[in-house]
């Protein structure tokens, strides 16, 4: 069978070539129906890019990819580090894509020479998309769903456990009206914590609090308990678990700015540990996720998928509970 070219995409599709290339390529003015009707001719005919020459030649980029819809926040500054470190010690290069459009991702691992792929996107990507990369023989880390298979695997928190404990820990001081702010369902790490949050609630035959939304950042979280003070004060818990620290911080000031005191009137426990966690005032108590060795693990687990000596599989890297002075007894 003849090998399926560009032209025969853009006939299937409609289109011209150069809106092939650019559909896959991240081209700014292409419409969404034109990226849909492009990225269906590709699957429909199977089409692989031709890869450039040293590719072929060499049979391995030594180029390892990650693409992400953000870079905000400390969490990723410590993990990009140690992504980046790690390939550096294994002899790869490594390379970052910002994106929120499935077409960016898919076109570009299509179309760039990488031997494998980390991906965290908040599922941007649907199946059939991530199948597609999938039959082209791609290798995948997922850092942000649960997802293994051939050639696929996930490196994830245990958020489940980690929001679990926490919310028994909250309840061994004393506390029975706690509340929970989250980012949203699509986040796989939210949504696990805030299933621990519920499961423990209900095992101490508590009902859930008041759960906000905070966006992960600390400003969002900030306006998000402003607003609640001020419309339904008596629904203020006495203890808040927070989706990540920034949140955290962003919930303590806004408590302090209506003349709440943390942890007198109000706990609040975080997630993540980063480095000003310790040094803010009340230091925040919070779960401490190995973020530099998800980093690690997930290079390792990509290279070893590349090298055939690793298996689809799903890794989950356990939180510890780091005690400091915003959560107080309730006895």
């Amino acid at each position: 069978m003849d090998r399926v070219t560009i032209k025969d995409v853009a006939r299937e599709a409609g289109v011209s070539i150069g809106t092939v290339s650019n559909a896959l390529n991240g081209g700014r003015y292409i419409s969404s129906d034109t990226k849909e009707k492009v990225i269906h001719a590709v699957k429909k005919l199977n089409y692989i890019p031709n890869l450039n020459g040293r590719y072929l030649k060499v049979g391995s980029s030594k180029t390892i990819g990650f693409f992400t819809n953000t870079v905000t926040g400390a969490y990723f500054g410590t993990l990009l580090d140690a992504m980046s470190r790690q390939c550096d010690k294994l002899g790869y290069n490594f390379n970052i894509f910002v994106t929120k459009d499935p077409t960016v991702i898919v076109g570009n691992i299509m179309g760039q020479c990488f031997d494998g792929v980390v991906i965290y996107e908040n599922h941007f990507l649907k199946e059939q998309e991530i199948a597609m990369i999938q039959e082209m023989g791609m290798k995948m880390v997922f850092l942000d769903r649960e997802f293994s298979g051939t050639g696929t695997a996930s490196v994830l928190f245990n958020s489940y456990q980690a929001g679990y404990e926490t919310v028994k820990y909250l309840i061994h001081l004393g506390h029975r009206k706690i509340g929970f702010i989250e980012y949203m369902d699509s986040v796989l790490d939210s949504r696990r914590r805030k299933e621990g949050y519920m499961a423990a609630l209900e095992e101490n035959h508590l009902s859930a609090g008041v759960i906000l939304q905070g966006n992960f950042e600390e400003e969002y979280c900030f306006n998000s308990v402003i607003n609640l003070i001020h419309s339904h004060a008596e629904l203020l818990p006495d203890a808040f678990l927070a989706g990540n620290d920034l949140s955290a911080i962003g919930c303590i000031k806004a408590l302090r700015a209506e003349g709440y005191r943390v942890p007198e009137d109000c706990s609040v426990i975080g997630f993540d540990d980063i480095d000003i966690a310790q040094y803010y005032r009340p230091s925040l108590t919070t779960i401490k996720n190995p973020i530099a060795r998800q980093g690690i693990l997930a290079i390792n687990t990509l290279v070893g998928l590349m090298e055939g000596q690793e298996e689809g599989s799903i890794k989950l890297l356990e939180g510890n509970l780091i005690v400091r002075e915003s959560c107080i007894a309730r006895y």
